[in-house]
Order: structure tokens, then sequence, then C-alpha cells
């Protein structure tokens, strides 16, 4: 068995039920329907999709009702929020790590947001490997943007909040993959306020 890193184990216990608890509720999937509509607008067509780090269901909620045929899969290491996305019924829905997920079959769209924020910056590289491995066509990235790779504290925790080029990394990783759009949503948006968050969407070359 792999040791999980400190990383997974903060989410896996009571920070991550505390997360749980704090980010739940209509506004943020209507924010979340509003960014996705935005993100995936040049985007064929999506008939399936997984996202990795799932929590409590809020994207999937989102991307229910904007593709409402849309097969979804859900990858979650929090007991608690993995129960509550299960719950929803809309997804299946695995527990356990994103590094862990089997890679058994591809979809159209694989999904990270607000994720790679909070892996070990050394295991970095097996994400996007997920997420490569698993896309059939699209990579759909929605992290908090820098530069050049900087840690923040998070909540009085050092070791848990890092920015960086998420998607520059795998475009430099991956030579198939290309940048289809990109975009950032603002916390002082006056309809659908959201968390500074920037959006990649990249796609394979054929």
């Amino acid at each position: 068995m792999r040791n999980l890193s400190e990383q997974e184990q903060f989410w896996q216990g009571e920070f991550g039920n505390q997360y749980v608890a704090r980010n739940v509720g209509q506004s943020l999937v209507s924010a979340n329907l509003a960014l996705f509509a935005r993100a995936l607008g040049r985007a064929g067509r999506i008939g399936s999709l997984v996202e990795l780090g799932t929590n409590a269901g809020n994207n999937l909620q989102a991307l229910h009702q904007l593709m409402p045929g849309c097969e979804l899969f859900g990858v979650e290491i929090n007991a608690n929020a993995c129960a509550q996305a299960r719950a929803l019924d809309i997804a299946q829905v695995w527990h356990g790590s994103l590094f862990d997920f089997p890679r058994d079959r591809t979809y159209d769209l694989t999904l990270s947001k607000g994720v790679l924020i909070h892996l070990a910056p050394e295991l970095l590289p097996l994400a996007y490997a997920q997420l490569y491995a698993l896309s059939q066509r699209y990579i759909l990235i929605a992290e908090y943007y820098n530069p050049a790779p900087v840690e923040v504290t998070y909540r009085g925790n050092s070791g848990k909040l890092f920015k960086r080029d998420f998607a520059g990394e795998m475009l430099d990783r991956f030579a198939d993959l290309q940048l289809l759009d990109y975009g950032f949503v603002y916390h002082r948006d006056p309809q659908f306020p959201a968390d500074d968050v920037t959006w990649f969407l990249l796609e394979k070359r054929p």
C-alpha cells in the first residue's frame, strides 16, 4: 500500500470535514455553473467527464445542470465529502486518492478545480499524468495562478496551499496538448462571485 502524503492525510481528516461543512450551498453551484458555461464554451460535445477531487459535489451539480446528458464521475479522498457527493445521485464517486484512481477507461474531459493547489509540489507530475492519461480529449484546470511557484499560508497551516502555472507545466510536459481557452473569475463579480480562480481548457491534438 502507498503511504499517503501529508496533504492527503490533512484533507482526509478533520480539516477536510470542516471544509465540506463550509463549502456547500446553491450560491456556490450557481457560481460554478457560470464558470463552467464559459470555460467549456469552445469545447465540442462532452459525453463523459471525471473530476479529480470532487469534495461534496458542488462542481458535479453545476455540470449536471449544464450538461444533463453527460456521464459524470468523481474522485474524493474525504469519506464525508464522498458520501455527500454520492447522495446527490448524479455521478459515480470513487472514494480514495486521485493518485490511486484506476485508469480503466478514458473520459471526454478530466477536471481539477481547487485541487492541484493543495497537493505536495513533488507529487504534481503524478497528478498531471492522471489528468492527461484519463482524458480522451479535454482537460480543464481551474486553480489559483501564479507565474512562479509560491506557497501561501492556508487558514494558519503551512505546506497546504501552493500557487503556480499548472496549465503551463502541463503544456510543457505533454507535447500534444494545446491551449484552447482560458479565463478568470473574480471574487467581486456582481452576479457570480468566485474565488479568484484562473481556468485553462486544454485539448489533445488528434
